[in-house]
């Protein structure tokens, strides 16, 4: 028997707020989290872009300093976002081996690898520090929340590059049909931005150069559009089945009705221009939690701001809906966010919770030409969703040809 599967509780540090509130209430007033970085190594290393969506609060003004010294950014954001989910879902009283992290990253703890590296070759392997390996694991993060919160039922990390976390939700979602748990943290979380990242995704043509305008530089479906923002932070959410939500008494946001993973096997980098893979995994989303496409009422959009990754995305939304695609509200998010790589899809996932709960669609900021070759309904002030139920899909697509989409609803007895 098919179970239904809720989100119960956010949590999320971000470029636009340290909290699910502030992130939420920034986003909705239009607001870029783009800034530039002050940092020394800019100048000093001469990189060509002097900006990036950085975290709105600095993780060591919200942890323990004996965290900070174990844990690498990347996990310190996890585990903001997964106590603040934790204590918004009600602190859930689960037993340990029935609860489950399925968490992601598209990098992992780069930082912690190229500072050790760093110090390795100008004072030598006696000063690495010996907590090096355990923080720049790709599962560290997992590993961080599943030690605080005590939970036994599993550990898992999705590396997917920027489909990760929405891949770890649509696992989440697996994991409690399949019975393995009852309730389940999932998200991602990244923290790259380090002059070694920058510097790569500058040198392949990836990243905005509006290096005087920060604030306007990501323009998803703009006909300006040069390129994504780097962005930072985490986002979780507390999922579990509705059983176990009602036996306690939770609040719930939204219905996770299904989720899908495919890959293009076209391209390391590129996305196959004619997205039949993307597609292929929006109609599975939807139509394997029993609903059609028909039913699909917004979608919250990968939409990189990049000239190539906006008009593949199009392409696919085009395939799966045909020309009801043009009347379906869309909005890209990023554009206020900058682009959290293997943190992006949880926090847009997270969004798009939230957009259902509140009935409002968030804004996609910057969007003053339209590219006529990309005709959606964007939404580009916050828009009422109404009173009818909503179903939503929320669209992630990374390097590698990996692509994973989740579809909510609009929760109801």
């Amino acid at each position: 028997m098919t179970k239904r599967i809720v989100v119960t509780g956010i949590g999320m540090t971000s470029p636009l707020g340290g909290n699910t509130e502030d992130t939420w209430a920034n986003l909705l007033a239009g607001k870029s989290g783009a800034s530039p970085l002050e940092q020394e190594w800019v100048s000093e290393l001469g990189i060509p872009v002097t900006f990036a969506a950085q975290a709105a609060v600095k993780a060591t003004d919200v942890l323990e300093r004996f965290e900070t010294k174990r844990l690498d950014p990347s996990s310190q954001f996890a585990l903001i976002a997964a106590r603040e989910a934790w204590l918004d879902a009600g602190t859930p009283e689960v037993d340990p081996e029935r609860l489950l992290v399925d968490w992601a990253t598209g990098i992992g703890g780069v930082w912690t690898l190229l500072d050790a590296w760093d110090t390795l070759r100008e004072k030598g392997p006696r000063r690495v520090l010996p907590m090096t390996v355990p923080m720049l694991m790709p599962n560290g993060p997992a590993a961080a929340i599943g030690m605080d919160l005590g939970a036994r039922g599993g550990e898992r990390t999705v590396v997917s590059a920027c489909a990760s976390s929405t891949e770890s939700i649509a696992n989440a979602y697996d994991h409690l049909q399949a019975g393995l748990a009852d309730v389940v943290v999932a998200g991602g979380s990244e923290a790259a931005i380090h002059p070694l990242p920058i510097a790569s995704f500058a040198a392949m043509q990836a990243l905005s150069k509006r290096n005087d305008e920060p604030t306007i530089a990501s323009r998803p479906y703009d006909r300006d559009r040069d390129g994504f923002v780097l962005g930072e932070g985490a986002a979780a959410l507390i999922i579990e089945t509705l059983e176990h939500a009602q036996a306690r008494g939770a609040r719930i946001y939204a219905e996770v009705i299904g989720g899908a993973v495919t890959s293009d096997a076209y391209h390391i980098t590129a996305p196959d221009p004619e997205g039949t893979a993307a597609a292929r995994a929006m109609r599975a989303a939807v139509e394997n939690g029993g609903y059609t496409l028909d039913d699909v009422s917004h979608i919250n959009a990968h939409a990189t701001s990049t000239p190539v990754g906006d008009i593949a995305e199009y392409n696919a939304l085009k395939a799966v809906f045909g020309d009801r695609v043009h009347e379906i509200p869309v909005t890209a998010t990023k554009g206020a966010t900058g682009h959290l790589l293997g943190g992006a899809g949880a926090i847009e996932a997270a969004f798009t919770a939230l957009a259902l709960h509140n009935r409002v669609i968030p804004p996609t900021i910057n969007l003053d030409n339209q590219d006529p070759d990309i005709p959606l309904d964007v939404v580009t002030s916050p828009r009422e969703l109404g009173s009818e139920p909503v179903l939503a899909i929320s669209n992630s697509f990374g390097f590698g040809g990996h692509n994973a989409v989740i579809a909510m609803r609009t929760f109801s007895e």
